[in-house]
């Protein structure tokens, strides 16, 4: 016997090159299902990304468009600086029409308060100056949808890209969290799978010699064989009740194949063949060798029918036209006859 080492950790045992035969140590099945391990990220799964973009006033620098809030002390009667302050497209902040502007842009809050504040000394005698930062403009919001690139990378807008390809779930967190820390404030990440699309199993329908029928079907987790039959609407015309799993291998030759009992399944609900799939298999169905010797007999005498009918309206047609009917459209001879 031979030991080949299925799939995510499970092992399986069986001949060089068996198939119905093969003896297998430990399969999972319908009723003894396996945990697969943790999902690794690959190209072109789609994530979901939400990030919790909190800025810090003591590293942004303010530049047009953000909203702050102002507040000062020891103001001129009537004419108070308390509110919501905008950035305007030059950079500075206007305090009102005897205050003036002041230039803040490229500033924190807290230089920019002292500026605010040196601005007005030349006004007031002892102005108090307080300011908070309450709206940021041009942060690009990144939560929703993101695909996997091919390089393996997720793209974050203006914030940059990020590898991905080969990380858990909690991995790729850290990972955007990191890049995204030059930015804000120990953002906070969460990232999940929207679509499961590197992952998958399929179907091969053997087609009776008119050519084979491949479905792709997207992993998750928890298929078994009738799960995967029942998405392609069972067998066709064309097939038998032979079927197998081919499990993959890494090493050459020691492919698994697992023989399925198509009617224990369905008529009997017998789970011993009901095999819980894993990233790669392959469900064979193979064709009704009947179904396949018609096909073999058509292709062969399809092509002489055609030129047996061929030959026969050719041979009909001048029939027609020959004798009588000839003479009867040569100039009327013989129209009385």
């Amino acid at each position: 016997m031979q030991v080949a080492d299925a799939p995510n950790g499970l092992t399986s045992m069986m001949e060089p090159g068996c198939d119905s035969e093969a003896a297998v140590a430990f399969v999972p099945r319908e009723l003894d299902k396996v945990t697969v391990p943790m999902y690794r990220i690959e190209p072109p799964d789609i994530l979901t990304i939400d990030v919790q973009q909190n800025v810090s006033q003591e590293q942004h620098a303010l530049q047009p468009g953000d909203l702050v809030t102002i507040s000062v002390s020891g103001t001129f009667p009537g004419e108070p600086i308390d509110g919501d302050y905008q950035v305007d497209l030059g950079g500075v902040i206007q305090l009102g029409f005897s205050y003036g502007a002041v230039e803040v842009a490229g500033l924190g809050v807290d230089q920019a308060t002292r500026q605010i504040e040196a601005h007005l000394k030349t006004q007031l005698q002892q102005p108090g100056v307080s300011m908070s930062l309450i709206g940021v403009a041009g942060i690009q919001p990144i939560a929703g949808e993101h695909l996997v690139g091919p390089d393996g990378t997720v793209t974050l807008g203006q914030y940059g890209s990020v590898r991905l390809a080969g990380l858990t779930l909690d991995e790729a967190r850290h990972a955007i969290a990191a890049q995204m820390a030059s930015e804000f404030s120990d953002p906070k990440v969460s990232v999940s799978v929207y679509a499961y699309n590197s992952k998958a199993v399929y179907v091969v329908t053997q087609g009776g010699g008119m050519g084979d029928e491949l479905v792709r079907l997207p992993y998750t987790g928890s298929e078994t064989v009738i799960d995967a039959l029942s998405q392609i609407n069972g067998t066709s015309y064309v097939s038998s009740s032979r079927m197998w799993v081919a499990r993959p291998n890494r090493e050459q030759g020691t492919s698994v194949m697992l023989p399925i009992d198509w009617e224990g399944i369905t008529q009997m609900a017998d789970v011993t063949t009901n095999y819980q799939l894993l990233p790669g298999d392959r469900i064979f169905i193979a064709h009704n060798k009947l179904v396949a010797i018609d096909s073999a007999i058509a292709k062969f005498t399809s092509p002489l029918e055609r030129i047996l009918g061929f030959t026969l309206l050719g041979t009909g047609t001048a029939s027609r036209l020959s004798g009588k009917v000839l003479d009867k459209t040569s100039g009327g001879v013989g129209f009385g006859q």
